[in-house]
């Protein structure tokens, strides 16, 4: 018998991945529910291929009356009765409601939406618990540490490490980084993400959320998850167990692999897709530490992070809003970390009891963000 799926963000960078990779597995998997933020001729284009029951349009005016619309339309994909497993790859806060929905009517998400952990780490861990519902990562960092993990105990972990390639500015000096054009920070060297997330690997913002996420994922303490720069992107995780053991995971940049274990975990299954892997085309391997100087916003990430309560959702709010202005053109590159700062430095951190509590501190540093880069 076939598993469900819902793939929210379907037209996007990892939908389509996901996509490619439920082709490949037809007999275990078929698509029930597909969504997508505006891109109505590519998501009709999916429906009609993968006959889907459900298809929602967050943003758009085009479809038909089977078609559901607005922000809605997450939560009613993520919950169809038909779906066993939401393929969450929504990018930023709006991911947020529907991953509640679906982990409180126990499905396995398999969450590429970085947001929702970060924002509201407690809420959805206790979603999953109350509903039954399943979490397992997507991203291809916490995917290598849950494969290494091999359903060890948090006890039996002493830290993670957590990979970033440093992105396109790794060499580059801080005054030339400051003032980095759209183009310049979206060649990205080793990964092809959307705009956002690639705009984030240039800044590190990418890698404080992951820190956030892991150990939320994981159960360990900040001090537990270090970032290591690795620009070959081949090694996306290490965990070092507290007997000195030290377990990593390698692969090329393919973010399919990670999708098919979240959707097979623990399970794994032959797949003839991404490439294999060849020792001696990876060729050398190099590790450096993360420049202060050249990733400012990465140090704040961290900080929210032990901070806690609201100010994780706080700090992402202000990076999304600092990144859209930066690609609108309204902002240059080196702002995007000044703006994070401004916005965060009087932000009045609260426990995140609540999803209204969670939402009116997004709500707050998008304005601080806002008034900050118009200052």
């Amino acid at each position: 018998m076939t598993v469900g799926v819902a793939i929210l963000g379907s037209t996007g960078s990892i939908g389509c991945s996901t996509l490619a990779v439920l082709d490949r597995h037809r007999d275990r998997f078929r698509v029930v529910a597909l969504t997508a933020h505006t891109n109505a001729d590519l998501l009709q284009q999916q429906a009609r291929t993968w006959h889907a029951a459900y298809v929602g349009l967050v943003n758009g005016t085009n479809g038909t009356a089977a078609r559901g619309k607005g922000t809605a339309c997450l939560v009613e994909a993520a919950t169809h009765p038909d779906v066993g497993i939401v393929v969450n790859g929504i990018v930023g806060a709006a991911g947020l409601e529907a991953t509640l929905a679906a982990l409180r009517a126990g499905k396995r998400v398999a969450l590429a939406n970085k947001e929702t952990l970060v924002m509201a780490g407690e809420l959805v861990t206790e979603a999953a618990r109350a509903g039954g519902g399943e979490i397992v990562p997507v991203d291809s960092e916490h995917s290598a540490v849950l494969q290494c993990l091999g359903g060890r105990a948090p006890s039996d972990v002493s830290r993670l490490i957590l990979t970033a390639s440093g992105g396109p500015f790794r060499t580059w000096e801080p005054a030339r980084i400051a003032g980095a054009t759209v183009d310049e920070a979206l060649r990205h060297p080793t990964w092809k993400m959307g705009r956002k997330i690639t705009v984030d690997s240039a800044t590190l913002v990418n890698k404080a959320l992951e820190v956030i996420e892991a150990h939320f994922l994981f159960g360990l303490g900040y001090a537990q998850v270090e970032v290591v720069v690795h620009p070959q992107s081949v090694v996306h995780a290490f965990v070092e167990f507290v007997d000195g053991s030290v377990l990593a995971q390698l692969g090329f940049p393919s973010m399919e692999l990670p999708i098919l274990y979240a959707l097979t975990h623990p399970e794994r299954v032959p797949d003839h897709g991404p490439r294999r892997f060849d020792a001696l085309a990876a060729g050398a391997l190099t590790f450096e530490p993360v420049s202060p100087a050249r990733f400012p916003a990465y140090a704040m990430g961290r900080a929210a992070g032990l901070a806690g309560g609201t100010a994780p959702a706080a700090f992402n709010a202000a990076n999304e809003v600092a990144v859209r202005l930066f690609l609108d053109g309204r902002i240059p590159f080196g702002r995007i970390a000044e703006i994070i700062e401004r916005a965060l430095r009087d932000h009045a951190g609260t426990p995140a009891v609540s999803l209204e509590a969670v939402l009116a501190a997004d709500i707050d540093a998008r304005r601080r963000a806002e008034e900050a880069a118009c200052s």
